[in-house]
């Protein structure tokens, strides 16, 4: 296993039926799908679960996605989805890197990033991080070092 940078945090995946499109591969917006899943397993594993979300009237949204497809997936494979916290600003945003593997063939299916933003759940409004999102994030945030190896 080669994972982009180090420490990832990961999920299993298996492609299903229901992900497969009329050109006989997983669907684009299947993949999106699997970037919410694994960013947001990471999240509760750090303890901001959705009812955390709500105690605190914040989220972190998605503002944006970059994504580059470098294979397809299929029906009944076995794939992992990794992620990282690579930059926080500690106020607003927040980034996070993404990689689709097939341990089968050992090919990356996907690369991406999402730019996070935090917002207040009750008005849908930017809002700053409260503490408990600085120090739950914080504690996976990688370190510059790490982005440069």
């Amino acid at each position: 296993m080669s994972w982009d940078l180090p420490t990832p945090f990961v999920i299993d995946l298996q492609v299903a039926a229901e992900d497969i499109d009329g050109l006989g591969h997983a669907n684009n917006a299947v993949y999106v799908s699997w970037l919410e899943r694994c960013a947001w397993r990471h999240s509760q594993s750090l303890g901001l679960d959705l009812s955390e979300y709500r105690r605190l009237d914040r989220a972190m949204a998605v503002l944006r996605h970059e994504i580059d497809y470098l294979a397809s997936a299929y029906e009944g494979e076995e794939l992992q989805m990794a992620t990282w916290i690579v930059e926080s600003d500690q106020r607003l945003k927040m980034t996070r890197h993404f990689q689709l593997w097939r341990p089968a063939d050992a090919s990356t299916l996907l690369r991406a990033q999402t730019t996070f933003v935090c917002i207040e759940l009750s008005s849908g409004k930017p809002k700053r991080m409260p503490v408990e999102f600085i120090e739950g994030y914080g504690q996976a945030l990688l370190e510059p070092a790490a982005l440069q190896d």
